[in-house]
């Protein structure tokens, strides 16, 4: 399967950069680890499961190949977040301390130009692109009900753009654990970045590696998550749902082929 490593070993944070956009109110944080992450709290408006839910997304998708950022379970003292007067997170009428404790991480990739927007006319310069419809594969069997996020990087004596694929937390509906399929959930909203779609074979490696996904390495992931971020009896249903969808994910993409937003331009064969 090619997977990458997952960061299982429990990190410190040391401390703060600055806060992030985004629903979940993330904030920059240096870790004992030497590197700097991008960090969801236990108080994030959003919900305690979106934690649970980086952690395992992050963690299958690198599994099944794709470039996700490593992620990390980061230790938050509370002398950091006392110490931090912007490290906090605010509500409409109300500003909180962000929780001490356990948090996700999500590797900061640095070192590179790093853009969150690129014109069509780059993409043909994105080394990886074809990676937008395995992350979609990985997205359908999740239930990501968001858009599809990623970002661009690009090495100082490089002419060509890597995406990385970020932001996991509303997958399985967020904190509602349900499965609320429709077609355009998990679509990254340029289309332009399946433009190299043609049939099932752009699916691959990753649409194969999802549907022979070995249960024992979901247990194994599933086996990190924090039992502060949710209860044991809750996680197992959860992968055991996570399980039984690998089945699904071919008929999901094709009823996303099948509606009027179809994104797969280039995908002229009869349809199913």
């Amino acid at each position: 399967m090619n997977p990458q490593s997952t960061s299982t070993t429990l990190v410190t944070a040391t401390g703060h950069i600055r806060a992030m956009r985004g629903g979940a109110q993330s904030h920059m944080l240096t870790a004992s680890d030497g590197h700097v992450y991008v960090v969801k709290f236990a108080n994030n408006p959003q919900s305690l499961r979106v934690l649970a839910n980086e952690w395992l997304a992050c963690s299958i998708g690198r599994a099944v190949g794709l470039t996700i950022p490593e992620p990390a379970i980061l230790d938050v003292p509370a002398k950091l977040v006392e110490s931090s007067p912007s490290l906090v997170i605010q509500l409409s009428n109300l500003t909180l301390k962000c929780s001490h404790g356990l948090a996700f991480g999500s590797r900061f990739i640095s070192g590179d130009e790093v853009f969150d927007y690129l014109p069509e006319s780059i993409f043909p310069h994105i080394e990886n692109l074809q990676e937008f419809a395995g992350v979609l594969a990985l997205d359908k069997w999740l239930c990501n009900c968001d858009g599809r996020q990623a970002i661009f990087c690009r090495g100082e004596r490089k002419r060509k753009f890597h995406a990385h694929f970020i932001d996991f937390g509303y997958c399985f509906n967020a904190g509602e654990w349900s499965f609320p399929d429709t077609p355009l959930r998990g679509v990254h909203a340029r289309h332009a970045v399946y433009q190299h779609v043609c049939g099932w074979q752009s699916f691959e490696p990753w649409l194969s590696r999802i549907e022979s996904f070995d249960l024992l390495t979901l247990w194994e992931i599933a086996a990190d998550v924090p039992p502060e971020w949710v209860e044991p009896e809750q996680l197992t249903q959860l992968i055991e749902c996570i399980d039984a969808r690998r089945s699904r994910v071919r008929d999901l993409i094709a009823v996303t082929r099948q509606s009027q937003y179809n994104p797969f331009g280039a995908w002229t064969e009869a349809k199913p």
